[in-house]
């Protein structure tokens, strides 16, 4: 079943196009990442789902009802949709509980039970309740907006770089518990990020947006292994160029291909594959980024496990592991 639907979506700001027939499937329950260069257009296609602007051709359509298309468009408030942003934007001067309630009809809002169980969905104490978000630490704020998004039990949930103001710590626990939160209320969501790893950690699915469009969509893992073009391959994670001689009846010769940094693996002595001297070393701990130049003069980049690191100078066999592109 399909959660949101996207068909032929455009807006234009003036003579400039920012969405140029984007089209998106997101299923129910599941959590899909949209991410792509600044200026793409993924603020604009939230803003056009959440109904807060008007596109200029193209449908939306939620759990099977279109909120936008020819003759159609729904308020922003009948939308069921749930809109967490980067900062939260908690009233600063309600209470966790208040805040959570807000969007609540009134009958509703005093029911201390479903503010108990949605900050324990968010994983947050329900002690929590009386505090002012002055008194939460950013982490905690994120989690917060998230629960009070939950509250009206919506369709849909859109997350616009929600944990990007977090620092290092925070971000990586409080968008796992966002995350488990999601999954455990069956919510369909979709999350615009600039991170691409954490787009490929979290989500089930990955749409790649550039100039105004999906060029493509998948599980993470095939979209890193299998980009369809050079753009997707460099924009989702490092890639090194290397000269090939192909060996297929009819191809030709000097062509490249594209790997990722872990398929090439470093033989000590350098007695097998490409020969290469070490010219330096970034060590990150569990691994290091290996930069060397082979005797063809093509310098390459490689990671390797940190315990298994050449000294600069050293000289390595380099070969390639997988498939390449």
């Amino acid at each position: 079943m399909t959660g949101l639907d996207v068909r032929g979506l455009r807006r234009s700001y003036g003579d400039v196009p920012v969405l140029q027939g984007l089209d998106l499937t997101v299923p129910a329950g599941a959590l899909t990442a949209v991410v792509g260069p600044s200026g793409c257009g993924k603020t604009t296609l939230l803003r056009l789902v959440a109904g807060f602007d008007r596109p200029g051709a193209g449908t939306v359509t939620i759990d099977g009802r279109a909120v936008t298309g020819p003759g159609v468009l729904v308020a922003p408030e009948r939308r069921r949709i749930g809109y967490v942003t980067q900062d939260g934007t908690l009233f600063p001067h309600l209470t966790v509980a208040r805040n959570i309630t807000f969007g609540l009809p009134r009958r509703e809002r005093r029911a201390r039970h479903r503010v108990a169980e949605l900050l324990e969905l968010v994983g947050l104490d329900p002690a929590h309740a009386d505090r002012r978000p002055d008194e939460l630490s950013g982490g905690q704020q994120q989690r917060v907006a998230l629960a009070r998004a939950l509250a009206p039990r919506p369709a849909l949930v859109l997350l616009d770089e929600p944990f990007s103001s977090l620092d290092t710590e925070l971000r990586a626990s409080t968008r796992r518990a966002v995350v488990d939160a999601l999954a455990a209320a069956g919510t369909t969501t979709v999350l615009v990020t600039h991170d691409q790893a954490e787009a490929l950690s979290l989500a089930g699915r990955v749409a790649v947006m550039r100039d105004g469009i999906v060029v493509q969509e998948g599980p993470p893992a095939e979209l890193y292994r299998r980009p369809g073009d050079r753009g997707v391959a460099a924009f989702l994670g490092e890639i090194v160029e290397l000269p090939a001689r192909l060996v297929e009846p009819g191809s030709r010769n000097g062509a490249t291909v594209l790997v990722r940094p872990e398929q090439l693996t470093l033989t000590a002595g350098g007695d097998a594959g490409m020969i290469a001297e070490v010219l330096d070393v970034a060590f990150y701990g569990p691994y290091a980024e290996v930069r060397a130049r082979t005797t063809e003069g093509t310098v390459v980049r490689a990671r390797c496990p940190g315990h298994l690191v050449p000294e600069p100078g050293a000289r390595v066999g380099i070969s390639v592991t997988g498939a390449v592109l």
